[in-house]
């Protein structure tokens, strides 16, 4: 009996054993399945490619302002810059960034990686600037059109704050100025604009590149004449637009000078041409009669403000004119040159003899 036993005993334990066998095999293979299942669905969500990815391709990608951080994951996998949406939420959620990606123009490279793209966006798109060439004799009008065209400046924006709003603005040399308008005071150069830079910000530039130019001009010669710093700006601009070429300059802020001495209306065309509407080669009998405190056919004095944007040139033959008798001065040469007379008989001579020469 007892070998009948153990014999038993030990099938028994080789069918218990099978059994233990077969429940380790079947959930050894219901916990692959279900990894399996898992992996598929990982990789199917967080690894599967959006597009087939030519890696090293340059690419510009554009983040609209106010795109979700899905939205711009979905952009991202489909221009091929990273495999998978999913996986760049997850991983800029990881680094605790997943509110911090930035709109823009990006310039991108396909397959760079995640880590590469999120640091891109984080970062935010590289700061593009433009170039944008004041030159001298340009109006407040002329400045606008040039800042919207080639920065994208706005072109109203600018307009309003130029012409009237010089109040908003601390500036010593804008001490002297009850008109409101900046007309003058926007340096003429070329500048560096950032791209999103405002109109005010664009002015403000303008206005901290006149002070930086004129700090170094010696004033002292309008203590005598009795011009306020205003007025110098104004006769500087006035130079600017009749000076064709540099020698001209202290000379005929000499005439001007020498005019408002004696009285004499300055008969100046720039000034009136300031408010007439586009632009002619010669003035009429009828443009003469404008009424405008900026004629200075009709109106004794300088004009009430500048008619441009003067150069330093200008500004510092207006600080210090030449010393000169000359009451008159005609253009008589395509170069550019005038001539400078004492008296109307001379100048009406040299504009005779002028209109051989200048058309």
């Amino acid at each position: 009996m007892e070998a009948c036993e153990g014999v038993s005993g030990r099938h028994g334990m080789r069918r218990a054993s099978r059994r233990t066998l077969t429940g380790v095999a079947a959930g050894l293979a219901v916990a692959f399945v279900v990894l399996f299942a898992v992996a598929v669905v990982w990789w199917s969500i967080f690894v599967r490619a959006a597009v087939p990815v030519d890696e090293g391709r340059s690419v510009e990608v554009v983040v609209p302002h106010g795109a979700s951080s899905e939205r711009i994951a979905q952009i991202l996998a489909g221009e091929g810059i990273v495999r998978n949406a999913n996986m760049l939420r997850l991983q800029a959620r990881r680094r605790g960034v997943d509110g911090e990606l930035k709109a823009g123009t990006y310039d991108m490279v396909t397959g760079m990686g995640y880590t590469a793209a999120i640091d891109a966006l984080v970062a935010g798109p590289p700061a593009v600037f433009y170039r944008v060439l004041i030159p001298e004799g340009f109006t407040i009008e002329q400045m606008a059109q040039r800042f919207g065209k080639v920065a994208g400046i706005d072109v109203e924006e600018f307009r309003r704050i130029a012409r009237s709003g010089a109040g908003r603005f601390d500036f010593p040399f804008l001490a002297d100025d009850h008109t409101g308008s900046l007309e003058g005071y926007l340096f003429p150069k070329t500048y560096r604009v950032k791209q999103g830079t405002t109109a005010e910000q664009v002015i403000r530039m303008m206005l901290v590149q006149f002070g930086t130019e004129t700090s170094g001009i010696d004033l002292s010669y309008l203590t005598g004449s009795g011009l306020d710093r205003h007025e110098w700006v104004t006769l500087a601009s006035m130079v600017e637009r009749e000076a064709k070429i540099a020698r001209d300059r202290p000379l005929i802020a000499s005439v001007i000078y020498n005019r408002l001495r004696t009285h004499m209306k300055l008969q100046i065309d720039a000034t009136l041409e300031y408010v007439l509407p586009g632009t002619k080669p010669r003035l009429s009998l009828e443009d003469l009669k404008v009424e405008s405190p900026y004629n200075t056919y009709t109106h004794e004095g300088l004009p009430p403000g500048p008619i441009s944007s003067p150069g330093l040139a200008s500004l510092k033959a207006a600080a210090k004119p030449a010393e000169t008798g000359y009451l008159y001065y005609v253009l008589t040469s395509r170069s550019g040159a005038h001539t400078f007379t004492t008296n109307v008989a001379d100048f009406l001579k040299a504009k005779r003899a002028s209109r051989k020469v200048v058309p």
